[in-house]
């Protein structure tokens, strides 16, 4: 290609050919080399929906029990103290609510698991502003 503007060749061609070029100077390909756009490359994991589900319901129910330990610590810690009656209420309300999600993420209700997970850590949060 002489590089001529009145040069024969289009633009789908010019292009072609410099790839060709490019890929001439570079050598073969090696492992190295690979593009890393595979999935094979970003996760080595396999993908396996049954892996991704277990996962999923071990997590929901794993943080339901760790923010219901968290509320009612939090309950039983402010319930010592002198805070009004709505702060102790609120956290083991939040308690029961993460509770409640644990044993729905157990069984397999993720997505409804995670949005009760958030209704309570509001609650708790919510709670927490009275004091």
């Amino acid at each position: 290609m002489s590089g001529r503007p009145d040069s024969d060749t289009g633009p789908e061609a010019a292009d072609s050919e410099a790839a060709a070029v490019q890929d001439e100077s570079h050598g073969p390909l090696d492992e190295s080399d690979k593009p890393l756009d595979e999935p094979d490359d970003l996760l080595d994991e396999p993908d396996d929906p049954l892996e991704d589900a277990r996962r999923a319901r071990w997590t929901a129910a794993g943080t339901g029990a760790a923010l219901t330990l968290a509320g009612l610590a939090a309950a039983l810690l402010r319930l010592a103290r002198s805070a009004p009656a709505l702060v102790p209420a609120a956290y083991a309300g939040g308690a029961a609510v993460c509770a409640a999600a644990a044993v729905l993420g157990s069984r397999g209700r993720t997505r409804r698991a995670l949005w009760l997970l958030i209704a309570g850590a509001m609650v708790m949060a919510l709670g927490d502003q009275f004091d």
